[in-house]
């Protein structure tokens, strides 16, 4: 459904010109108690376009704008391409007739609030890709008006907000940052499919340099969740990145812990178990194949480069990483054991499943997945590859460099049948593990999925 702007009401500003963001403040402010603020959101993904529902779904309007046209187009007809948000979803948005999304980005200059939601990707050598918040800057330096709040929510090191944002919006609006808009930034903390957290129930952490400032992103966020305020940007931007490092660290532990109590014939499954029954002082992380997703492979690593600019190391974030991304090859490595042990057959000569390739269970996100590399590893090995997954049923969208786009296999007696080995690699609900123990020679099990067969099937599971 699209809207014209003349409906949506754009032809009118929202606030007046002022020179005294203290003064803007307050009538911002205002607005935001009163949801007549319109909310522009720059990125409609698996950030942006949760947190327009929830603005929505409170009583504000929201403009959505992204490059992407097959989403907007989505959006406008009511479809969806996330599919944890499903289309009724989308549809229940649009029947609000407070939605507008758009690839123009004039319809911005009548927003109140401008918040950034874009990737914050590294490259081959953990370095920031700004690339996207940049473009972003710049665009929205081409609608700024005073009296407006940017806010940037994307994760990034220490800095980004003050050393790259408010000096791209200033050249390009001819305007002052603290005086004639506000600046402010609140990380995202969106996770994928989990269901007993929400946009509306997770805390949200405002920071910027200005009290007035501040104050504008605590009521606007406020109207929705709690807020949690702090000093300044960059002490916001860093609690992000403590968040994921915090978690990297300990993925990276749990998985060096893996290696050496399976090198003394324990089972880390069994010890976590039993050290998790302790009320205090310990908090459980598991072992896996590798880490995924667009927060903890990446994060952590803009603060490792940051931090080389002021000569600091951050040796136990390197060391994490590099324990995590050696997993994929390691576990190709012990599926060719388990061949050649258990069925005497080479890994270049065998057909292997991979059950599961979205980065976590029960979502259809492919970014980051360790599933990724390990196809790579086995394909460069030749190994015949293929995947089942219930919520991705082709890779095409992934974009995987060096790799044909494939289809999900059937999940049935015959289709299994193919196979020498299966990888489990993500842990979906609802999957026939028995179905697949009953038909596969070897298993290869990454998430101790299979812990419930071991006493019938103990002979074809091998952990990785």
């Amino acid at each position: 459904m699209g809207l014209s702007l003349k409906h949506f009401g754009l032809e009118n500003l929202r606030l007046r010109d002022t020179c005294d963001i203290s003064d803007s403040s307050q009538t911002f402010i205002a607005g935001a108690n009163a949801r007549t603020l319109r909310v522009g959101i720059l990125g409609l993904g698996y950030v942006g376009l949760p947190l327009a529902e929830a603005f929505i779904a409170t009583g504000f309007s929201v403009i959505g704008f992204d490059v992407n046209t097959r989403k907007i187009d989505d959006l406008r007809e009511g479809r969806s391409y996330i599919r944890h948000i499903g289309a009724e979803r989308v549809q229940a948005m649009n029947a609000t007739e407070r939605l507008l999304v758009t690839t123009d980005i004039s319809p911005l200059a009548e927003a109140d609030a401008l918040l950034i939601c874009v990737p914050t990707p590294i490259n081959a050598h953990r370095e920031p890709d700004l690339s996207y918040v940049i473009k972003t800057s710049e665009l929205i330096a081409q609608v700024l008006r005073r009296g407006q709040l940017v806010v940037l929510e994307s994760t990034t090191y220490p800095g980004t907000t003050e050393e790259i944002i408010k000096p791209i919006l200033e050249a390009g609006a001819g305007l002052k940052a603290g005086i004639d808009f506000g600046l402010a930034y609140s990380p995202e903390r969106e996770d994928p499919g989990n269901l007993d957290y929400s946009t509306e129930t997770i805390p949200k952490v405002v920071g910027a340099e200005t009290p007035a400032e501040r104050n504008m992103a605590l009521a606007l966020y406020g109207s929705f969740t709690q807020t949690v305020p702090v000093s300044d940007l960059r002490t916001a931007e860093a609690v992000k990145l403590m968040e994921n490092i915090f978690r990297l660290i300990n993925i990276g532990l749990v998985n060096e812990l893996k290696f050496v109590f399976g090198g003394m014939g324990i089972d880390i499954w069994e010890v976590i178990d039993a050290a998790r029954t302790k009320p205090f002082g310990f908090m459980p992380f598991y072992p896996g194949p590798g880490i995924g997703g667009h927060c903890i492979p990446i994060d952590p690593f803009y603060l490792t480069w940051k931090a080389r600019a002021y000569g600091l190391s951050t040796r136990m974030i390197d060391l994490a990483g590099d324990i995590s991304a050696a997993l994929p090859r390691s576990v190709v490595e012990t599926t060719a054991e388990a061949l050649d042990h258990l069925l005497h057959k080479p890994l270049s000569s065998s057909n292997i499943l991979i059950v599961g390739v979205a980065y976590k269970r029960n979502i259809d996100d492919m970014r980051e997945s360790p599933a990724v590399p390990i196809m790579q590893y086995l394909s460069r090995r030749g190994a015949h590859v293929a995947y089942h997954d219930p919520h991705v049923p082709t890779t095409e969208h992934a974009k995987v460099k060096d790799t044909p786009n494939l289809r999900s296999t059937p999940w049935t007696e015959e289709a299994l049948s193919a196979f020498d080995c299966a990888i489990i690699v993500t842990d979906h609900h609802g999957v026939d593990y028995e179905l697949l123990l009953g038909t596969v020679p070897v298993v290869i099990d990454t998430r101790n999925a299979t812990a419930k067969f071991a006493e019938r099937y103990g002979h074809k599971i091998v952990k990785a």
